[in-house]
């Protein structure tokens, strides 16, 4: 059991969260929600001790062992892989370790042999002789491949780096599981093992993710960090979404008819204060006034941007055409007579093995690079706009936000210029900020930004909810389902994909995969996986 009292956290005036008072109960899984700087992370920064609050205490059963997923990625650099993630449960490797230093000794004597056996016993009631079957199992279900598990943590790459710490985090049973954003840099086929194993763990998680899927799958409860407070609902995310707005417009609806009674009783006040007949009647209803309190609303730290793509015109029938593309990049062959026709209507999203495909294909067709051979040959109606998944060179040199998106507005008044940032939360002064000063999240909202000025009836996005509150996120689904024209998305948020595309296509090194379907249904057919695992499994 884990709960938290009376806790407060302030950083100088500005509260992040009072009075708080929660229990975390074992067998169910929590999804901690709030806009970006809400206190999701502080929050568990808390519970794991690495951080103290203002007020109030966490409680934690005694004997009881937390797995958390560690952010530093470089920490465990001289520890191989497989060693790395049986650290997840500490008392255990040391156990490992110490029984391990006395075997290897040449002279191996009774208090050795005393000792030893003491650690054996440990062992068992630790399911030690199981460890590290149990973290090849964990890591060959989130991706990594046996012949990486004995290769040291320093020469692993970073987005490997993130599922090993993953692994270290769920191994060995904790008691209470903290996981801050678990499914970055994981693919569908990890998502879904971790989904499962959640799904399947008896003991206590709280989870932090911008995946709103992911929140669907694994949730039993949603804490929501809003108004300084963290209420807790039973339910996933979209039942919290549901309860919440319905709470929220019943307090509207409750206020708005305390208002109407208000005006009433002023009104009556107002006509027959005077009136001697009718003063009795008067001060019995200024003391109902009186009485009359409206509820305290509150100030969200929620904010949503207004996303909205309007095409200048429709696409005619001819769209885009591309014909035996190839393309190598440092010696590595990253497309390999790749043939695509877009038709009307398309919003096609797209999957890889290796996302560098995607990237180079987008980056092709925006005109970004030239391909080593191949056609493209887009429309003559076509206008296309590409959000890049790597954005840096957008943003240099430094200029002010209102200078940066004039560039790309026909309009050139600064009062639209500013009204326009304004939608995109960057209100007063944020539209003077600098652009090399910005956030991940607020390049994304000012390359949406772009894309929104430039009328292109084609939108290319690579990876456009990266760095995203769910905000934002959910304003930027609502812009593309209205979106009418034809889409091209390469994204790890499966609910974007699930909602907007209506055509799949998948690269791999040996083909592709090209169905018009949903989503969802294009990974629950048992006929597309097994020509997937066909193609995947071909030698080069």
């Amino acid at each position: 059991m884990l709960s938290v009292t009376n806790l407060t956290l302030s950083f100088g005036k500005r509260i992040l969260f009072e009075d708080v008072n929660l229990k975390f109960s074992p067998g169910n899984c929590y999804g901690l929600i709030g806009a970006n700087g809400a206190g999701k992370s502080t929050l568990l920064k808390i519970i794991s001790g690495e951080l103290s609050p203002n007020q109030g205490k966490v409680e934690i059963a005694p004997n009881e062992r937390l797995g958390i997923l560690k952010q530093d990625q470089s920490a465990f650099d001289d520890y191989s892989v497989l060693d790395a993630v049986i650290l997840g449960h500490g008392e255990l490797y040391q156990v490992l370790t110490e029984r391990n230093t006395i075997y290897s000794k040449g002279d191996f004597s009774e208090e050795d042999g005393m000792r030893a056996a003491d650690l054996e016993e440990q062992l068992a009631e630790m399911n030690g002789y199981e460890a590290e079957s149990e973290a090849a199992m964990i890591l060959n279900g989130l991706g990594i491949a046996d012949e990486l598990h004995g290769v040291w943590m320093k020469d692993v790459e970073g987005a490997l780096k993130v599922r090993i710490l993953l692994a270290q985090a769920i191994f060995g049973n904790p008691d209470i599981l903290l996981l801050d954003e678990p499914t970055n840099h994981l693919d569908i086929k990890s998502i879904r093992w971790l989904e499962e194993f959640l799904l399947n763990f008896n003991n206590t998680v709280i989870v932090v993710s911008h995946d709103r899927h992911f929140l669907n799958q694994v949730c039993t409860h949603t804490a929501d960090i809003d108004y300084k407070k963290i209420k807790l609902y039973a339910g996933n995310y979209d039942f919290w979404y549901q309860s919440s707005q319905l709470l929220l417009q019943q307090r509207r609806d409750s206020n708005k008819k305390k208002e109407e009674k208000v005006k009433e009783l002023q009104e009556f006040i107002q006509r027959f204060s005077s009136n001697a007949s009718k003063a009795k009647q008067a001060t019995s209803r200024k003391k109902i006034l009186d009485k009359i309190k409206l509820d305290d609303m509150g100030i969200t730290s929620r904010k949503f941007p207004y996303i909205h793509f309007v095409p200048e015109r429709e696409c005619g029938k001819s769209i885009l055409s591309v014909e035996n593309l190839s393309h190598t990049l440092e010696g590595e062959v990253i497309l390999k007579n790749f043939n695509l026709v877009v038709n009307q209507g398309d919003k096609i999203g797209f999957v890889a093995s290796n996302h560098l495909m995607i990237s180079t294909l987008f980056q092709i067709l925006a005109g970004e690079i030239k391909p080593e051979a191949g056609t493209i040959t887009w429309g003559t109606t076509i206008t296309h706009s590409y959000f890049p998944s790597d954005n840096t060179k957008y943003f240099e040199p430094s200029q002010t936000l209102v200078n940066w998106l004039r560039q790309y507005s026909k309009e050139q008044e600064e009062n639209f210029i500013r009204g326009f940032l304004g939608r995109m939360l960057f209100s007063g002064e944020e539209a003077l900020k600098k652009t090399t000063v910005l956030s991940g999240g607020e390049r994304v909202r000012c390359m949406l930004s772009k894309m929104m000025l430039s009328g292109a009836n084609v939108m290319m996005l690579d990876g456009p909810t990266n760095h995203l509150d769910l905000e934002s996120i959910t304003s930027l689904n609502i812009g593309l389902q209205k979106f009418s024209e034809v889409l091209f998305l390469a994204t790890h948020d499966y609910e974007l994909m699930n909602t907007v595309v209506n055509r799949v296509i998948e690269i791999t090194p040996h083909g592709v995969i090209d169905e018009q379907m949903s989503y969802d249904e294009y990974w629950n057919n048992t006929t597309i996986e097994a020509q997937r695992t066909k193609l995947l499994s071909t030698p080069s």
